[in-house]
């Protein structure tokens, strides 16, 4: 299945995809560098989003703050 990813290359070349990816094995890929800047994201904010959605995505999350709604 082909996918499209978004990734940002600093000046060194390396390349940081923006979300994980889960793939079995390893595959070929295709990297187009756009003309414009990278969106600017906090690396924390977007490392920390995962872990923190197990805690918030939940019914017992959503039944304890449901009062302030």
């Amino acid at each position: 299945m082909k996918q499209t990813v978004e990734a940002i290359i600093d000046e060194e070349g390396h390349v940081r995809l923006v979300e994980p990816v889960k793939i079995k094995g390893a595959h070929r890929a295709l990297v187009t560098i756009l003309d414009e800047e990278p969106a600017v994201v906090e690396e924390v904010t977007q490392l920390s989003e995962k872990a923190l959605e197990k805690d918030w995505l939940n019914p017992e999350e959503d039944e304890a703050w449901a009062h302030l709604q």
